[in-house]
């Protein structure tokens, strides 16, 4: 179970940054901070499985900025956000 969130997590955040390398999607786009805010939480899930706690504080903090970064845009104080 852990392996397969870990592979699919993975893909999931890896294909966001090469569609935002690309310039398909944005990053401040939706679609970029979910896939993100989904990857980052399943990787960090699957750390916690395997008692990888650094890697709990990575990806668990990189869900915690793409949902900050949500809710901002939500709010719309997006602006408030650096420049990429």
């Amino acid at each position: 179970m852990s392996e397969a969130l870990q592979w699919a997590a993975a893909i999931v955040v890896l294909a966001a940054f090469a569609l935002s390398q690309t310039g398909s999607w944005a990053v401040r786009s939706y679609r970029y901070l979910v896939c993100n805010l989904v990857g980052g939480a399943g990787l960090s899930a699957a750390a916690a499985l395997s008692h990888q706690w650094g890697f709990v504080l990575l990806e668990g903090v990189w869900a915690a900025v793409a949902a900050r970064s949500i809710l901002a845009r939500l709010a719309g104080r997006e602006g408030r956000l650096p420049a990429p």
